[in-house]
């Protein structure tokens, strides 16, 4: 395991993927905090205080979500974001460490994004919905990258007569 500069671009996904999992366990936290509130209340608050117009798609979906919200399905959210974080602080570990075993994970779990976010720029194209899928398959291959490279290393050091 060696931590040059060869590992400069995994030890910088691993931050990423810590940041997004922190930022996922601050929003099952979050989702916590609603368990006795009134999510519906909060919502419309939170649409009016981002000035958005409760008739557009994206706004009234959110209220619509935060209206049929139950304390069960609070609950299950945020043990979903739970798990989620938890994951991410695996990976981000793992990453850092140059653990083989989670760069595969890494790009199973990178990777089976790649196809929904292909049907979404077939649904409607944008700019952010190219970057998005540009960042994502650049970070697949990244690590598949990595891990070829490993095999490869590895099988040239069985290979090589020892001395």
């Amino acid at each position: 395991m060696s931590y040059g500069p060869q590992n400069a671009g995994l030890r910088i996904m691993a931050v990423l993927e810590g940041a997004k999992g922190l930022v996922v366990l601050g929003a099952g936290l979050g989702l916590f905090a609603l368990a006795h509130c009134n999510a519906q209340s909060i919502a419309e608050e939170l649409v009016k205080h981002l000035h958005l117009k409760p008739a557009r798609e994206f706004p009234r979906i959110f209220l619509h979500l935060a209206a049929n919200l139950n304390n069960q399905r609070l609950w299950l959210l945020a043990a979903g974001a739970t798990v989620y974080s938890m994951m991410r602080f695996v990976e981000a570990y793992g990453l850092w460490r140059d653990w083989q075993w989670v760069k595969w994970f890494a790009v199973v779990s990178g990777g089976i994004y790649i196809p929904v976010e292909i049907r979404g720029l077939f649904h409607h194209i944008s700019w952010a919905k190219f970057v998005v899928l540009g960042v994502n398959t650049l970070v697949v291959a990244y690590v598949f990258f990595h891990l070829v490279n490993f095999q490869v290393r590895l099988n040239s050091e069985e290979c090589s007569p020892t001395t």
